[in-house]
């Protein structure tokens, strides 16, 4: 009796645990590390999941995180098999720089698509401050401690001549410096996603949201600093602000694991660039995915599954 009854709880146990075997959607889901559940990472990482899930025999699940940097972590220890990451913090994790260089290098992963731009966006309530300069001897949010946001929020500070020490930092999320602006804790926080971004959308719904440019001298200097950044056009519209904001953006790409299975990669880059139609119409980010932009990543190689599909599309991407 207490054979049988220790042979039903194993495989009681067995069925019960999600199975992720060569990186395998057989018997399990694939996990896809997105960010707070807040921001774009997460809304459309969730949007991409459904649709791949639906739509082929590879089950992938979107995994509320806390960003780029932790979803190769946990990428690294076998727990995501996917992950949103920017493009600057991909480059210092193959390359053990920057959030890495303590760790070491992390090269087990691969490029899967490229898919849209991530804007740094500096946001305040308050009137007084119009430019990057004027933060100060202010309280910013400036992202988790080492976070893709921290170091974008750094870049950004000393194209300006400023440091950590010159202003008041906190470390918080996109959803807790937006409460912390909302409550007046904080003068200003950065917020690296895609516009328009949830927390802040919010926000504005309620409050005068403005948006910090970054002028034409300092946007010069800052890319000569950080070539990895592009300069972009955050519109009124998205925000209803007041005008324009020139801003840099960062590249917003997934990666997989190197064991997962090129079937199922190949599953999820044909669902996403064969499904653009049905995807842009849950997720404004849908209209954004683009072939070139998608096959343009150099820094680290591709992962064979989606080397695959975009081959049948007549583009070659490097490959491990």
């Amino acid at each position: 009796m207490k054979k049988t009854f220790a042979i039903v709880a194993i495989l009681v146990i067995a069925l019960a645990a999600p199975v992720f075997a060569g990186g395998s959607s057989e018997g399990g889901n694939l996990r896809f590390g997105t960010g707070g559940d807040q921001g774009t990472y997460y809304g459309f990482g969730n949007v991409l999941a459904q649709r791949i899930s639906s739509e082929t025999d590879t089950g992938v699940v979107a995994v509320v995180s806390a960003g780029s940097q932790d979803n190769i972590e946990m990428m690294d220890m076998g727990s995501y098999q996917l992950g949103f990451v920017q493009t600057d913090v991909m480059s210092y994790a193959y390359n053990g720089t920057n959030l890495f260089a303590e760790m070491g290098a992390v090269t087990d992963f691969s490029t899967v698509a490229a898919l849209y731009l991530e804007q740094v966006q500096v946001v305040t309530l308050d009137p007084n401050i119009k430019t990057i300069g004027d933060l100060a001897g202010k309280t910013v949010s400036i992202g988790s401690s080492g976070s893709g946001v921290y170091y974008n929020a750094l870049d950004i500070l000393a194209a300006y001549g400023l440091s950590e020490s010159d202003i008041k930092p906190t470390y918080q999320s996109f959803g807790d410096s937006v409460d912390a602006l909302q409550d007046g804790k904080i003068d200003a926080a950065f917020v690296v996603a895609g516009a328009p971004t949830v927390a802040v959308s919010t926000l504005a719904t309620t409050h005068d949201v403005r948006l910090v440019s970054i002028d034409d001298e300092h946007m010069e200097a800052l890319i000569e600093a950080s070539p990895y950044y592009t300069p972009v056009t955050i519109a009124a519209s998205v925000y209803g602000t007041d005008e324009d904001c020139q801003t840099v953006a960062v590249g917003a790409v997934v990666i997989a694991r190197d064991d997962v299975s090129e079937d199922a990669i190949y599953d999820v880059v044909s669902t996403i660039f064969n499904d653009k139609e049905a995807i842009s119409q849950s997720h404004d980010k849908g209209n954004e995915l683009d072939l070139a932009f998608a096959t343009s990543i150099t820094t680290v190689p591709y992962h064979p599954g989606a080397a695959k599909y975009f081959a049948e599309q007549g583009i070659e991407v490097p490959v491990k």
